[in-house]
């Protein structure tokens, strides 16, 4: 009720929506807002931000010069000013459909590939695809959570298996198998890994696929942070498994060409037994895509001149930097008495590193020490509730070395000021 300007009471038939309002309290975008909340304007120094998986500010990030002249080429032409069909146009999704074929024993289609804002907007597409009423699908844990968000918003339910950080971050089979029941649709594993810095191995991807096919549901691949591994273990697109089990592969040009801005990812069905076409899914991901946006025609347009004249120079270089950042990341980790690394990350942009309360003074939690460290600082990191893992951080190395350095001085500052 609203008091009107003659004292009268008016009743309105609107409100906000506080389901959606909780759903989106759970996203990383929304946990950083609230940390970098808390800067104190008195502190003139940089704010180091450790806490996202951008580095595109960076000069040393910067993306490849082809990609860049490939966008003003599409421009220039000016064939790409209308509107594009409702799964992408056929050029982008003939260079995408090659792209993501490489390593797999069979070819992908260009009909298997559907073009998404960015990388969320294929986890919104499939996630609305599978909510159905009953239905479930196993989330990792730690994870992204925009799978969260998305299920909530969608009301699907999800139920979280676990990642074993004294085994790499593997999966919890026998765990996943408990959790599955008869409305259980669908697996998302994330590789390389967000927030963990893990990249699985043929072997376990293996097992993966073969414990999905048992239980009957299609595995949902975040490959966002695909080829970005510089451990021991090489990049396995989880396609290598489409004839074991089905499986949605969800990737974007953001950060392998360090250009999320650009809003450019895709969906691809890689299911050579055809089992997603027969149950509807493929329909159903047509529908979806035909009642929201298209990703800006003009970045359709240079998707196959990126794609095919970027160089392996560029990558190489960028998993040089990579690799780097993250041994120093996990170095000074090591350093400060608070903070345990259980592995040194292997890809992605990401650590994830538990916090030892009990050396610290007046940190009640995961929360309250990324807001004291932000406020005290200006070093921003995302606390581990955020993607799952309570009394964690997750940190980022994606930034430009002497930023990092002068972010580990300044959380160890902060370690020794409120240590017991």
């Amino acid at each position: 009720m609203t008091k009107m300007g003659n004292g009268g009471m008016k009743r309105w038939s609107f409100h906000g929506n506080e389901e959606l309002d909780a759903a989106a309290s759970i996203t990383v975008r929304g946990v950083l807002a609230k940390v970098m909340s808390n800067l104190n304007p008195e502190d003139h120094r940089a704010v180091i931000p450790l806490g996202h998986g951008d580095p595109s500010a960076f000069s040393c990030f910067r993306t490849a010069a082809v990609a860049e002249e490939a966008v003003f080429d599409a421009l220039r032409s000016r064939k790409f000013n209308s509107y594009a069909p409702t799964v992408g146009i056929l050029p982008a999704r003939r260079a995408i459909a090659k792209y993501v074929s490489h390593g797999l024993p069979y070819k992908v289609s260009p009909d298997d590939v559907f073009l998404t804002i960015g990388c969320e907007q294929a986890i919104e597409v499939i996630i609305k695809v599978l909510a159905v009423p009953g239905a479930n699908i196993l989330l990792p844990r730690p994870g992204y959570t925009y799978y969260e968000a998305q299920a909530a918003a969608n009301h699907l339910e999800f139920r979280y298996f676990d990642l074993l950080p004294d085994k790499g971050w593997e999966v919890d089979l026998e765990g996943v198998k408990a959790l599955a029941d008869e409305n259980t649709a669908a697996i998302v594993i994330i590789n390389p890994g967000n927030p963990c810095g893990s990249v699985f191995t043929h072997d376990h991807l293996r097992k993966v696929a073969e414990t999905a096919r048992m239980l009957g549901i299609l595995v949902i691949s975040d490959e966002v942070y695909g080829h970005l591994a510089f451990g021991s273990n090489p990049f396995v697109p989880m396609g290598v498994f489409g004839s074991t089990t089905p499986v949605i592969t969800l990737g974007s040009l953001s950060k392998r060409w360090i250009v999320p801005g650009w809003r450019l990812g895709w969906l691809v069905t890689n299911d050579p037994n055809d089992i997603l076409h027969k149950s509807g899914v493929v329909e159903s991901i047509v529908s979806s895509l035909n009642i929201s946006s298209d990703p800006a025609t003009f970045i359709q347009g240079a998707v196959p001149q990126i794609i095919e004249k970027t160089t392996d120079d560029f990558f190489s270089n960028i998993i040089g930097i990579l690799r780097e950042t993250a041994d120093l990341c996990f170095e000074r980790i090591e350093d400060i008495p608070c903070l345990t690394c259980p592995r040194k990350p292997e890809g992605s942009m990401f650590a994830m590193v538990k916090l030892n309360l009990s050396l610290l003074e007046d940190i009640e939690d995961d929360m309250d020490f990324c807001m004291k460290l932000c406020k005290e600082e200006s070093v921003i990191v995302l606390p581990g509730f955020a993607v799952g893992k309570k009394n964690w951080v997750r940190i980022t190395f994606a930034n430009e070395q002497p930023s990092l350095e002068d972010g580990f001085g300044r959380i160890k500052d902060f370690y020794q000021r409120h240590a017991k």
